[in-house]
Parts: C-alpha cells; structure tokens; sequence
C-alpha cells in the first residue's frame, strides 16, 4: 500500500519471532560510541548466546580495522540465516507505533513506516518533500553502502522528524487498544521500549489522512510565511544511512532494463521511524567535537590566524573549570563563543564578527581547513560534556563544547537557510538513540 503524495509506503516488518530474547535482539545504532570500543566489547559479551541486531550491523568503530570485508560478508550471511531459519517472521501490512522511555525522558513516541527515496535529496539546494537537516559528508556513504548493496533486509537507526505541534499524526494512536508487539528493557541504560501494531485500515488511513493535511502546500505556505515546494520530513538520525539507501536506490534505477518495472522494487522505499518535533520527550542535544593527535599550542595558534584572516577575530580566556568557562562564553555578546579543554586545560574562545549564523558553523570552517591541513590529526563527533572532559583532557587532545539549538527553530530554519552544517545537533543523549529492531526485506523475492 503506497500513498505517493505524502511519500508513504505501508511495510511489511519483519520482527523476531515469539520467544526471542529481545534485549539481546536489539542494540544502539552503529553510529554511537566510535571512540568507546569497550562499549561494543560488552555488547559482543551480552548478546553471544542468543540472536542479535549487533551480527546484522557494522559499528563504526571498526570501520579502520583491516577485516572491513570480512565482516561485511558476515553480516549479509548472518541476514541470510535469520531469514532461512525463521529467526525474523514477516508481519502483516501495517506500521508499529512505538513508545521509548530514556534515563531522561518518561516517553517518546515514534511511528515505524517506509518512506519513498525518489521524494528525497540531500544536495544542497534541495526542494524535496523529505529533506536533510544538515551537510551529507559523501566520503561516508561508500563503507554504508558496502554494508547495504548486497543485504536482503535492512534494519534502520533512522529517524525522520515532522512538524505537528497540533499532534495529529502519531499521538492520538495512543489512544487506539493496540496489540503489543514487544516490551522490554533495553541493554547498556538504553531504557525501556514498547512497540504496538497498526495494521486496521481505519488508522491507517487517519495517520495517512493527517499526513496530508500538513502537507497541504496552502498551509504549509502560511504556516512558514514561504512560497516553494513542501518539505513535510526533515532528517533527524540516520541522515546517511537514508543517503546510503538513496544512493543504492539510484544506482538501481540507472542499472535496469524497464524502469517501470523497477519502480516497484522494494529498495524505493527506507524504513524509517517517524517522530514529531514537538514531542515532549525529544530533545535536542549538542554535538561536541573532540581532536586527536594534535599539538595544543599549534592548534591555538592555527585558530588565531584562521579567524585573523577573516577579519572574525579569535579571543581566547584560560579559565579553572568548565564551569567558569561556560559562564565566560554566556557573557560574549553577539561573539560565537564556546567552552574547550586543551589537554585537560580549559578556556572559553570567542569569534568576533561571525561570518556564519550557528556557533557549530563558525567552528566547523576552521576544523575543516585544519583537519586539511594537518592530515594526522582526527575528530570524533562527541554526546555529553564528560565524554569531551575526560576525551579533551588526554595528551594531545583538545574538546570543544558547543551549544545546542531549539528544536522548535529546526524546520523553519531548514526551509528558508536549506540544511544546517554537519553534527550541529543530536535527538538526546547517546543512550536515547533508536535501537535496531524492526527490519524489512529489501531484494526482490
């Protein structure tokens, strides 16, 4: 069942069958904890006895290690087994609405769907119904699509945002008596999760019916004070997982005989779960930036001349604590000022004059340039004032703290400045990110 103006596939999910232990079935997205290895180690540990989505994904943190093939390989066979043996049960034609409790939030609710990849673009410039919320780096996508080219199902970290402060697509299906499909604590202080099927062709078509409301281009007009074509999904996680897909979707698309018979494959459409940005339970975080293998002094001194050529100049105050820090950056006027610990030092900087409108941009514009320029050096994109603490606070390391932006800001800002620089903010913490669970058949049968 597709519903084409709104971009809606109704999947057929694929969940683990009856008795399987579904805290081992489910671990965090790939994404999470690339540079805690330890974390994944423990993973490995807790799920070895049983089925689990951590032998169906590739953590990033071994995307370096030399046996990337090797495991590519594995995860495919291991789809291929869980398909033969009836590890995962195809369900009928429905979405699966999901309820998430976090170590921050009591609830946030989510709706598992399949979007259509031909009404999605991440070039910049793009005006497509499904859009991207910040920069696609292209040079992730080729280990991603490694990963998916030759998978016979995916299982997505993706969340896909939507506008709806008047709560009419997903929430009022709590109110349904819906069949539970699962309930169980989640692994490593991910919390609690509880899915509920929605397969009645009367809840269907209302989530279908409320869909188009906010795409109606005439209230989509007046709601942003724009002219120009709707955009009803922004990219919340998973921006390049979603890429990934489009890009093998194309490729398809440019390989085959009869593109009308292709039209129908199901690699069009990316499992997906759906979101409203005004649920109380999602918060937007920032995402902090850690450098490895750099010289502190130089780094400073390579900022000072970044910003003086642009006429932005860079202010730099050593500061005891974190603390004081934050309160020195809170006081810098219309400055882009941000904490950092250099070394376990720390200090506030403040850009004078920004050229850019967000704080992340003005810093991301001098780590590309210096990334470029000292080939050595690497950076990891970091949740949570700790991690960058205790990260920044090794030799030869240095953390940047960075703000977070106002989720009620994000889609206008989308609509009228296009897509935000990368990393410039995360849907809660490190632990509140989705779960692999749910996955769909993506070959042709």
């Amino acid at each position: 069942m597709n519903f084409e103006k709104i971009a809606v596939q109704v999947p057929k999910i694929l969940l683990p069958k009856k008795g399987t232990d579904m805290q081992s079935w489910a671990v965090i997205a790939c994404d999470q904890y690339t540079s805690d290895l330890s974390y994944w180690q423990r993973l490995e540990q807790q799920v070895e006895r049983g089925i689990s989505t951590l032998n169906l994904v590739f953590p990033e943190v071994y995307l370096e290690d030399s046996d990337a093939e090797k495991r590519i390989a594995a995860i495919n066979q291991a789809m291929e087994n869980y398909l033969a043996d009836g590890s995962l049960e195809e369900q009928p034609p429905g979405f699966i609405l999901v309820d998430r409790k976090t170590t921050e939030v009591e609830s946030r609710k989510g709706l598992i769907l399949a979007l259509d990849l031909e009404q999605y673009e991440y070039t910049k410039g793009a005006q497509s119904l499904i859009r991207s919320t910040e920069g696609t780096i292209l040079d992730r996508l080729p280990p991603r699509i490694k990963v998916r080219e030759n998978a016979p199902i995916e299982l997505p970290h993706i969340m896909v945002l939507i506008d709806d402060p008047e709560q009419t697509v997903i929430e009022p299906l709590f109110n349904q008596n819906l069949e539970s499909v699962y309930d169980f604590d989640l692994l490593e202080n991910g919390g609690h999760l509880k899915g509920y099927r929605v397969d009645q062709p009367e809840l269907i078509s209302q989530v279908v019916t409320a869909l188009e409301k906010l795409a109606d281009p005439a209230d989509y007009h007046a709601k942003y004070n724009v002219d120009g074509d709707v955009m009803l999904y922004a990219m919340g996680d998973g921006n390049h997982s979603f890429a990934t897909a489009k890009a093998i979707w194309e490729k398809l698309k440019g390989e085959a005989d009869d593109l009308a018979t292709v039209m129908n494959h199901p690699a069009r459409y990316a499992l997906v779960e759906l979101v409203n940005v005004h649920d109380s339970g999602l918060e937007f975080e920032a995402i902090h930036r850690v450098l490895f293998n750099v010289n502190c002094v130089h780094l400073r001194q390579q900022m000072e001349a970044f910003f003086a050529a642009r006429k932005t100049p860079l202010t730099f105050t050593p500061c005891e604590t974190l603390a004081e820090a934050e309160s020195v950056a809170e006081k810098q006027g219309d400055a882009h000022a941000f904490p950092v610990v250099f070394g376990g030092k720390f200090g506030a900087c403040a850009v004078g004059s920004p050229e850019y409108t967000l704080t992340v941009a003005t810093l991301q514009a001098f780590l590309d340039h210096y990334l470029k320029e000292n080939t050595t050096a690497r950076i990891d994109y970091i949740h949570g004032d700790k991690a960058v603490t205790d990260l920044g606070g090794e030799t030869g390391c240095v953390g940047f703290y960075l703000p977070a932006i106002s989720k009620h800001d994000l889609f206008k800002t989308i609509v009228l400045d296009g897509a935000l620089p990368r990393k410039t903010f995360s849907l809660g913490e490190a632990d509140e990110k989705r779960f692999y669970l749910e996955c769909r058949g993506i070959q042709e049968s």
